[in-house]
Protein backbone atom coordinates (compact mmCIF):
# COMPACT_ATOMS: atom_id res chain seq x y z
CA UNK A 1 0.00 0.00 0.00
CA UNK A 2 1.25 3.80 -0.81
CA UNK A 3 1.15 4.87 2.96
CA UNK A 4 3.22 1.95 4.26
CA UNK A 5 6.66 2.06 5.60
CA UNK A 6 8.81 0.06 3.00
CA UNK A 7 12.59 -0.81 4.60
CA UNK A 8 15.78 -0.73 2.25
CA UNK A 9 19.51 -0.96 2.79
CA UNK A 10 21.40 0.79 0.21
CA UNK A 11 23.44 -1.85 -1.67
CA UNK A 12 26.05 0.04 -3.35
CA UNK A 13 26.47 3.51 -4.87
CA UNK A 14 27.04 4.31 -8.82
CA UNK A 15 27.54 7.90 -9.95
CA UNK A 16 24.24 9.84 -9.58
CA UNK A 17 22.39 6.51 -8.85
CA UNK A 18 21.75 4.20 -5.70
CA UNK A 19 20.80 0.94 -6.27
CA UNK A 20 18.71 -0.28 -3.18
CA UNK A 21 17.31 -3.59 -1.55
CA UNK A 22 14.06 -4.17 -0.18
CA UNK A 23 14.52 -5.74 3.58
CA UNK A 24 12.01 -9.04 3.97
CA UNK A 25 11.87 -12.47 2.86
CA UNK A 26 11.93 -12.60 -0.78
CA UNK A 27 15.03 -11.96 -2.92
CA UNK A 28 13.57 -9.14 -4.86
CA UNK A 29 15.75 -6.64 -7.85
CA UNK A 30 17.62 -4.20 -6.30
CA UNK A 31 15.61 -0.42 -7.18
CA UNK A 32 17.49 2.07 -8.82
CA UNK A 33 16.91 5.07 -7.68
CA UNK A 34 18.68 8.86 -8.17
CA UNK A 35 20.79 9.95 -5.38
CA UNK A 36 19.06 13.41 -5.90
CA UNK A 37 15.61 11.90 -4.12
CA UNK A 38 17.93 10.59 -1.31
CA UNK A 39 19.14 11.95 1.71
CA UNK A 40 22.95 13.18 1.28
CA UNK A 41 24.17 11.80 4.13
CA UNK A 42 23.84 7.85 3.06
CA UNK A 43 26.66 5.38 2.04
CA UNK A 44 26.83 1.56 1.29
CA UNK A 45 24.82 -0.51 3.78
CA UNK A 46 22.67 2.38 5.35
CA UNK A 47 19.05 1.70 6.14
CA UNK A 48 16.78 3.72 4.61
CA UNK A 49 13.03 4.02 5.11
CA UNK A 50 10.66 5.00 2.67
CA UNK A 51 7.40 6.66 3.64
CA UNK A 52 4.87 9.46 2.18
CA UNK A 53 6.77 9.33 -1.39
CA UNK A 54 9.74 9.96 0.54
CA UNK A 55 13.15 8.48 1.43
CA UNK A 56 14.76 9.31 5.21
CA UNK A 57 18.02 7.44 6.96
CA UNK A 58 15.90 4.53 9.50
CA UNK A 59 16.82 5.02 12.79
Amino acid sequence: MLLDKIYYTVNSLEGDYAYLKKEGDAPEELKCVARALLPPEIMEGSRLVYEMMEYSIAD
